[in-house]
């Protein structure tokens, strides 16, 4: 594409483009907050009507003395459901930069709850009213659920609309050439985001020439250098400029193109230059009239609190009851197709390096580990793991065992035993181990699991340095919540049986 002999048209269509991205970024979100507004007031709503009348039917009040009217404590429902609403909305769980960003609109959600929770508590004791706890046993739970399965909803709904190439944020990538590269092929690779990049700015580039830069399914066009940056968005139509890596923007430069983009109704989004470091690890704080970006210490010692060994433990005890008839039915379909033990040990190295034996459904046949190096050359697995999409050695039910990753279900056994998580980084071999530097070795900071996010982001399909990134950014970055998303993900993906042979 020749930029020269497009940019006067261009420019003549600048603000029209302008306005139209402006007016369809607008048009979707306020579409997207009436939507998830008035879901929000269903589910708030629903559960206080459903608690009151669970819990008291419609002759009983809920307040005490009893003398107080039915239609008081019918008020005193609304009353906690505005409030509640009000609570939302104060928290910004419905801001465009919130909504469907899944732990973060998620913990909004449940720290609206539990103050309007504790605001009950305190209106109780201010003016002695004794509201009865089965009805907030039944309508906040209720109400949590549903408001965080509403918003799952909606964003499964806003991920489909993107992936159509509806719901998205036009960007200007503005950086130095790597940087801008990488943050473009992150954007293209994840769809669920929403950004799409119209165009780059970086040092050297020139819209009077013949600049693009390749990203996995596209071009992207260089529309010109950090100077350019204003007459780049005009040209463009974007709506969002992120500004990544640079050495040719400093302060001043920073804050006066905040200044130039305002009329123009653009979002300005500087990168604070690292990477898989969750948001809730990073602070800003201003310090000198500076704003400082902290990123705060790795939390892989709460990942191994007493809270995360006991979730582990009663996950893992209710998974195998729950799944026993299941594992039952597997265990005679290989033992009557095929020679060999039921199960399968693996050596694989756990927490701190620990050897342990890692217990899994056998899906191959018995003699498998003979015929490995003759194998070797055809190996698809990431670094030194051993993966092929039609290995020979495995047998008809281990194919589907695998498939659906049933060969898996008995590693809760080893959850129980203490030896693994639920949630964590992939059990490596004691070969990989072997060959660990020192920063891949963080892996070994806590418990390996029986899922995780490599299962969750590709499984088979991922590289070596894809597996080892996710996996450091599981250790470094871990939460409660964001085991409870890895899980159900899971569940989604086996089923889908993405990335497994």
């Amino acid at each position: 594409m020749n930029f020269k002999a497009n940019v006067g048209s261009s420019a003549v269509s600048a603000r029209g483009s302008r306005a139209f991205w402006n007016s369809e970024r607008e048009r979707w979100q306020s579409e997207y907050k009436r939507r998830v507004q008035l879901t929000d007031a269903v589910v708030v709503t629903g559960a206080v009507a459903l608690g009151q009348v669970v819990r008291f039917g419609t002759q009983e009040s809920i307040l005490k003395p009893a003398e107080i009217s039915g239609i008081e404590y019918t008020a005193l429902s609304v009353s906690i459901a505005v409030v509640w609403l009000i609570l939302l909305t104060a928290l910004n769980t419905r801001s465009p930069r919130v909504m469907g960003n899944g732990a973060e609109e998620y913990r909004r959600i449940g720290s609206a709850t539990l103050r309007l929770f504790g605001l009950i508590a305190i209106a109780s004791l201010l003016f002695q009213v004794d509201i009865a706890r089965g009805y907030l046993a039944i309508a906040f739970p209720l109400g949590l659920i549903g408001l965080v399965l509403s918003r799952q909803g909606w964003r499964k709904y806003a991920v489909r609309q993107r992936r159509q190439g509806s719901y998205q944020t036009t960007v200007l990538v503005v950086g130095a050439r790597n940087a801008a590269r990488s943050m473009t092929t992150s954007f293209a690779r994840d769809h669920t985001s929403g950004y799409r990049v119209v165009g780059v700015c970086t040092p050297g580039g020139d819209m009077a020439e013949d600049q693009s830069m390749t990203v996995p399914g596209d071009e992207v066009p260089i529309v010109g250098d950090e100077h350019s940056i204003l007459d780049a968005v005009k040209l463009t139509g974007a709506d969002t400029v992120v500004v990544t890596a640079t050495e040719q923007l400093g302060n001043a430069r920073i804050r006066d193109l905040v200044w130039e983009l305002e009329p123009l109704n653009v979002d300005l989004v500087v990168t604070p230059g690292v990477v898989d470091v969750a948001g809730q690890r990073l602070e800003i704080r201003p310090v000198a009239d500076m704003p400082l970006v902290h990123i705060e210490k790795p939390q892989y010692d709460r990942a191994k609190s007493f809270g995360k060994h006991a979730f582990d433990f009663c996950f893992a005890l209710f998974a195998l009851i729950a799944i026993a008839p299941v594992m039952l039915a597997v265990a005679i379909a290989i033992k009557t197709t095929s020679r060999g033990s039921v199960f399968y040990k693996s050596e694989r190295m756990g927490i701190d390096g620990k050897p342990f034996a890692m217990i899994k459904f056998r899906s191959m046949y018995e003699d498998a580990d003979r015929h490995l190096d003759a194998l070797l050359r055809q190996n698809e697995g990431a670094g030194v793991l051993f993966k092929m999409r039609d290995d020979p050695r495995v047998t008809p039910i281990g194919k589907i065992m695998r498939k659906y990753s049933l060969d898996e279900l008995p590693q809760f056994i080893n959850v129980l035993r203490g030896e693994m998580s639920v949630v964590g980084p992939r059990p490596p071999l004691r070969r990989e181990v072997e060959a660990y530097d020192g920063v891949v070795r963080r892996r070994l900071l806590v418990k390996p699991g029986v899922t995780g996010l490599w299962q969750v982001s590709g499984r088979s399909d991922l590289s070596w340095d894809e597996s080892v990134r996710l996996d450091l950014s599981y250790v470094e970055n871990w939460s409660m919540v964001q085991d409870l998303l890895i899980i159900k993900k899971t569940l989604s993906a086996v089923a889908r049986s993405e990335g497994a042979y």
